[in-house]
């Protein structure tokens, strides 16, 4: 019984710590040294710059995985190949970046399907970084404004959402690729 006592103690003891809040058992001036986090100031653009890192590092690492002799692949007739997907990638990027940042978007040749690898690779890298830069000042005081995003109008902040979501769907449908050509996706790879 006293085992289980003392384990049970030592779970709240941890959860405790892990949590934030303090230990009841632990007294008021160990209570009072545990503070509440201080709120984010410009939590979206916080939040798009804390990600961003990662998941360019995932996508280009998923470009360039596949072979340059696949970037014509096509899983079905009525999808994009690859390279499209790569293309479509670095639009994305740059004018979601843009539009987020209320800033024009770069100056780029136009990128076709039968581009190199390496020139396709080198678009989306250079999207990234478009991204890191044009995010770098970012605050979310603009996020309220309406904004023409073609097909319909909305805040600024709607861009944000295309931008996160898009990372996910281009890296989930890149490492979709990889796979219908027997390659493990970068982070399906086993860890060294």
């Amino acid at each position: 019984m006293k085992k289980y006592i003392v384990s049970v103690a030592l779970l709240c003891a941890a959860a405790s710590l892990v949590s934030g809040r303090p230990n009841p058992n632990q007294g008021a001036a160990a209570a009072a040294s545990v503070q509440a986090p201080e709120p984010v100031k410009n939590p979206v653009s916080t939040v798009l710059r804390t990600l961003l890192p990662q998941r360019q590092k995932n996508i280009l690492a998923a470009i360039d995985a596949m072979p340059a002799d696949k970037f014509s692949y096509k899983p079905t007739p009525d999808q994009m190949s690859f390279a499209h997907l790569v293309i479509h990638i670095a639009e994305s990027n740059n004018g979601s970046c843009a539009r987020l940042a209320d800033v024009a978007p770069p100056k780029v040749a136009e990128l076709k399907a039968t581009d190199s690898k390496d020139t396709l690779l080198a678009a989306v890298r250079a999207s990234f970084d478009f991204c890191t830069a044009s995010l770098a000042n970012l605050d979310d005081s603009k996020f309220g404004d309406t904004v023409d995003f073609g097909r319909f109008q909305g805040p600024r902040v709607t861009a944000a959402f295309y931008l996160t979501g898009g990372w996910s769907d281009h890296y989930g449908a890149a490492a979709m690729y990889l796979r219908l050509n027997g390659i493990l996706p970068p982070t399906a790879q086993p860890k060294k």
